[in-house]
């Protein structure tokens, strides 16, 4: 999302228009405020990357939970075929013992010659039954093992499956106390959903800002201070703030290059009014800009022009918990 070389041109653009144009020190305000324009636009790129990846490893790590619990489904099979394997094998020594008895009274009852032979197949017999035990014996202690491994794992399992119950359960009371707080602009151009684990506030550009402007008019700072009121104790959430517009172009001699500029603009404004008028700290919130590519609805614009507050809540914990 870099505009930088883009930009600079807009930059001279405007310059030498301003130059031959108007007065001096007109074209040097004109060009304070281009360049702040630039800067602005740099430093929400940068965060909104920086979202973007913290995203992308929130993803990944759900990704190697599942992956993990595919492995202990399997060796949970594993085991089971271990057990019957080991069955089978205390099935066979049964039956060497029943023989042996069998071959100990015919010992008795019968000749010396008959004794002696008795005897070697007796031995031979023993030493069988002795070879099985220490076989039975190995793998009754592998099998103890896969046990005690079986039980770390889903003893790890209860933990990770509490921990992420916990996330859910905090992020749904986030959603109603959210909710609660905007009760007042639910259906009048903001919504509150939650989904992949996450909360998005929803908010029309009807709701907050003129056609072709980024400036949040009274209602708009209403609805947004009060978003950032409700949330501004939440130490453990990231909160990513993104401006989208639609598809039309924007108008000859406006302050906004496209949309792309005029979609990190907007963001920008509603990210200043929530750190206004609460005690959000700076390091936790993001703006970013989307432009016209990520619509919610390809065939009707108004929809798609919107601020989304999204409320992305702390993994790092989670995190951990998979790597162990």
């Amino acid at each position: 999302m870099s505009f930088s070389f883009r930009s600079t041109n807009v930059v001279l653009f405007i310059s030498l228009l301003f130059v031959a144009c108007v007065p001096a020190r007109k074209y040097e305000e004109a060009d304070a405020r281009a360049k702040a324009l630039q800067t602005e636009t740099n430093a929400a790129n940068e965060k909104a990357l920086a979202a973007e990846t913290r995203a992308a490893e929130s993803d990944a790590m759900l990704s190697e939970f599942k992956k993990r619990n595919t492995e202990l489904e399997r060796d949970t099979t594993v085991l089971g075929t271990s057990l019957r394997q080991m069955t089978k094998q205390y099935d066979k020594i049964n039956t060497l013992n029943n023989e042996l008895l069998d071959k100990y009274n015919a010992l008795l009852s019968g000749n010396q010659s008959e004794n002696r032979k008795l005897l070697t197949n007796l031995e031979a017999l023993r030493l069988d039954l002795m070879g099985k035990e220490d076989s039975l014996n190995t793998l009754a202690k592998g099998m103890a093992e896969k046990q005690a491994a079986l039980a770390d794992r889903e003893a790890k399992l209860a933990e990770l499956q509490t921990e992420i119950a916990a996330k859910d359960a905090a992020m749904k009371n986030l959603k109603e106390r959210v909710s609660q707080a905007l009760v007042g602009f639910e259906g009048k151009g903001l919504t509150v959903e939650q989904r992949n684990g996450r909360i998005y506030v929803s908010m029309d550009n009807k709701l907050l800002f003129p056609s072709g402007s980024a400036a949040v008019d009274a209602k708009g700072k209403e609805a947004v201070s009060k978003l950032a009121k409700a949330i501004e104790n939440e130490k453990d959430l990231s909160i990513l703030v993104e401006g989208h517009t639609d598809t039309d172009k924007i108008s000859a001699g406006s302050a906004y290059k496209d949309n792309w500029d005029l979609s990190v603009a907007r963001a920008t404004s509603v990210v200043r009014i929530m750190q206004e008028s609460s005690a959000i700290d700076p390091v936790r919130i993001t703006a970013a800009g989307r432009g016209e590519y990520v619509p919610v609805d390809p065939n009707d614009k108004a929809k798609n022009r919107r601020i989304e507050v999204v409320l992305i809540p702390d993994l790092k914990e989670l995190y951990k918990l998979v790597n162990d």
